[in-house]
């Protein structure tokens, strides 16, 4: 049995995509392979005649032996007729017409190629985005079990990677979730607007389908039935394909995830540095960080997230490209690049989407670490509420800023120093401050445990919206012959 994360098993003679063994789940792997997109492309075939059986066009007899011969795949037949007319989807009707006999002579009738492309292309992305969101949405409940477990903790908050006020590792946690949540709305408007083509014909006219059925208007229905069968459903407006804005809207939306994960994963590494020693992502008991250093303890899924991630931008590009340069009712340079950017965008959000959940799920967090650090680096937050209530109190504010500017730095020194946060002390032995507000006053102020406002409340609800977050949607899954 395959794992379920990690390199799988292929062939190594041959230059092969990490996306066909090392990276995504199987399941979607099969989904885009060869030959189940050869299958698929039989069961629309097999669709299609069964809706054209209604009008006469096809008997009882040539609909059976369509049937019986769509599982009976022989990429290696197609393509040795490929090579010779340079045509793959004419090369596998040839195949499958050769062995139905009776039935091929009806085959592909009406149709124009991306009639049949796009109705299993289309499919295979719905169905694959299903998939990738169903994950997003437990990396999300994987969130929000973190954010509660974490709503009260404090921690330092970080700008410009320097120590800012205090937070609480919930709220941090919250920021992440809250950006997945946009993500996965966006993917959620990506599904449910990934439409087929339909059957329409050579330039979407349904010119010979009408014609076909006599001009009876009955083309529509028969679309109607087809797409049924693959949980599909068209657009008014058709060309040659279905609009690649599409391939677009998709590939754009996993992008924005990949650069939400990718923060994440960014920020997890930083905060695992000896610096701030504070959240780490799993480490396993035998994993093996450096050859050469053998007490490395690198944060390789982290770094794999935000190496994968990169490439989702760029797949997004040429998706755009495809869109602006679609000529007219249709131009074919859009069509072997697809061929890669469709399955390994998905693939690779997957594969991140997989990582992330393996980040939070085996987190490790240092509560200790990060009392330290708060220790060392809160107090300097609660120099603003000095200074209000000594202004409060009579006192000259830009007098005031200057003597707590002046201990903050003597503070920062003695740290740098490794010696314990001094400012306490300073400021309570400032006669400025200590005459307008009460030294017991100034120590509860620099405590900052007391200075995250309403982080952890807010935490908690963007955890309770996540739980109610409705499932992913799904596709209808159509069962080939394997």
């Amino acid at each position: 049995m395959e794992r379920e994360w990690g390199p799988y098993p292929m062939k190594h003679d041959t230059y092969a995509s990490p996306f066909s063994w090392r990276y995504g789940r199987a399941e979607l792997r099969a989904l885009f392979s060869e030959e189940r997109r050869r299958k698929l492309w039989r069961q629309v075939w097999v669709a299609l005649a069964e809706a054209q059986s209604l009008y006469g066009l096809v008997s009882a007899e040539e609909l059976d032996d369509l049937r019986a011969h769509a599982h009976e795949v022989d990429i290696d037949a197609a393509l040795e007729i490929e090579r010779e007319i340079h045509h793959d989807l004419m090369a596998e009707i040839r195949v499958f017409a050769s062995q139905a006999a009776l039935g091929g002579g009806k085959l592909h009738l009406g149709s124009t190629s991306m009639d049949i492309e796009d109705t299993v292309e289309t499919y295979r992305l719905r169905r694959t985005l299903a998939l990738v969101g169903g994950s997003l949405d437990e990396l999300l409940q994987a969130f929000a079990a973190k954010i509660r477990e974490y709503a009260d903790v404090v921690c330092m908050a970080f700008t410009h990677l320097q120590p800012a006020e205090p937070t609480t590792l919930g709220y941090r946690f919250a920021v992440y979730a809250q950006d997945l949540l946009i993500d996965e709305a966006a993917l959620r408007f990506a599904f449910d607007n990934l439409t087929a083509k339909g059957l329409r014909g050579a330039v979407g006219t349904s010119a010979s389908y009408e014609q076909l059925l006599n001009g009876t208007g009955g083309s529509g229905a028969m679309e109607a039935a087809v797409l049924d069968r693959f949980g599909l459903q068209s657009r008014d407006i058709a060309t040659q394909t279905y609009p690649r804005k599409l391939d677009y809207l998709l590939l754009s939306s996993l992008a924005g995830l990949g650069a939400s994960l990718s923060k994440f994963a960014a920020d997890v590494r930083i905060l695992s540095s000896p610096e701030f020693g504070e959240v780490f992502e799993p480490f396993g008991k035998s994993q093996v960080g450096s050859s050469a250093m053998p007490f490395k303890r690198n944060p390789i899924m982290c770094e794999r997230i935000d190496s994968l991630a990169r490439l989702l931008p760029g797949y997004a590009d040429v998706a755009w490209q495809n869109t602006a340069t679609n000529y007219l009712e249709r131009t074919l340079d859009d069509s072997a690049n697809r061929r890669t950017i469709l399955p390994e965008a998905l693939l690779c959000a997957d594969e991140i989407v997989q990582l992330a959940k393996r980040v939070v799920n085996g987190m490790r967090v240092d509560t200790q670490r990060i009392a330290e650090n708060l220790r060392t680096y809160g107090p300097f937050a609660g120099t603003e509420s000095v200074m209000m209530e000594a202004v409060r109190a009579g006192g000259n504010r830009q007098e005031l800023h200057e003597v707590l500017r002046s201990a903050a730095m003597q503070a920062w020194s003695a740290i740098a120093q490794g010696q314990v946060n001094p400012l306490g002390h300073l400021l309570t032995e400032e006669p400025e401050l200590t005459s307008r507000v009460d030294p017991a006053e100034i120590r509860r102020m620099l405590d900052p445990g007391k200075h995250v406002g309403t982080a952890a409340e807010r935490a908690r609800t963007l955890a309770s919206r996540i739980d109610a977050l409705a499932p992913f949607p799904q596709q209808k899954e159509v069962e080939v012959r394997e």
